[in-house]
């Protein structure tokens, strides 16, 4: 039977990770000098973008997970993000912690337990970059009950082995209750098409999950795995956020991102229009 803590109202939420110490190895050579989180979309790296979503929800304490070679993300924050209007300086802050190796995302958010202390916190990937007006954690944020909770999209069935994917137990206008999660099935195995990205709101009892968690695919810790475990005791949610998500992992999934932003501005969609009429039949 699964166990769902219920509270009279939104919990707040202060502080977020953002794992980033993630080697770019589809980026290859550039991501041996360039973190791939501050490859760009136009005149912002990707995480500027994780950055302004998480501020927009009113989070303050700002945590990152590198690792060596990730120092310009350090400078960034310093010379850029602080300096934003949003950003007081008296309230929120930086916080960095080193990640020997990469070891799976469940390894990422464990290297930051403790900055986090006994409460509920965020995680975003500047990866999954999400377009929409509003900050996708901040919606989450505001249906987050005390449940581990994850944003989820519909993918094709082609593609459930690239991701996450829960069983639903339950499923109502934004949200759906989760009988189980597995990491990456193959598409015979796949209990259904909603695939977790790059979003998170997680109970502090995780840290203790992933600490005696045993590797999964991929031989890393995954998030994944710890989430499975704790669905009896803290259950599990998936939130369906609104906007376009683009995975920024991915060649591909940067030059759409890049593509769509450029198309919602005037002036580029105009430089985009011109190019496609003038390349050679």
């Amino acid at each position: 039977m699964v166990v769902f803590m219920h509270m009279e109202a939104p919990m707040k939420i202060r502080k977020v990770i953002f794992p980033v110490g993630g080697l770019g190895t589809r980026f290859y050579p550039i991501t041996k000098v360039i973190p791939k989180e501050m490859l760009g979309i136009l005149d912002k790296p990707l995480i500027q973008y994780a950055f302004e979503e998480a501020l927009g929800a009113g989070i303050k304490q700002f945590i990152f997970v590198t690792r060596h070679g990730k120092t310009s993300i350090e400078d960034y924050c310093d010379h850029v993000l602080t300096h934003m209007e949003r950003f007081d300086s008296s309230k929120c802050s930086f916080c960095y912690v080193r990640q020997g190796e990469p070891r799976g995302l469940g390894h990422a958010v464990l290297c930051a337990r403790h900055l986090v202390d006994n409460e509920p916190f965020a995680v975003i990937s500047a990866d999954d970059y999400i377009s929409h007006s509003s900050s996708c954690i901040g919606e989450m944020i505001k249906h987050y009950h005390g449940s581990n909770m994850a944003a989820i999209m519909n993918v094709p069935k082609k593609d459930v082995s690239k991701y996450g994917i829960m069983d639903v137990e339950k499923e109502n206008d934004k949200t759906i209750i989760a009988r189980s999660v597995d990491e990456k099935p193959s598409v015979e195995k796949a209990k259904s098409t909603h695939a977790i990205v790059g979003r998170y709101i997680l109970t502090h009892e995780i840290f203790d999950v992933l600490k005696n968690l045993k590797p999964g695919v991929k031989n890393e810790i995954q998030l994944t795995d710890a989430l499975l475990q704790m669905i009896p005791t803290h259950g599990l949610v998936g939130f369906k956020f609104e906007g376009k998500r683009f995975d920024c992992g991915s060649q591909e999934g940067l030059l759409e991102a890049i593509l769509h932003v450029s198309s919602n501005d005037k002036k580029l969609a105009g430089v985009i229009k011109k190019f496609y009429e003038n390349i050679p039949p």
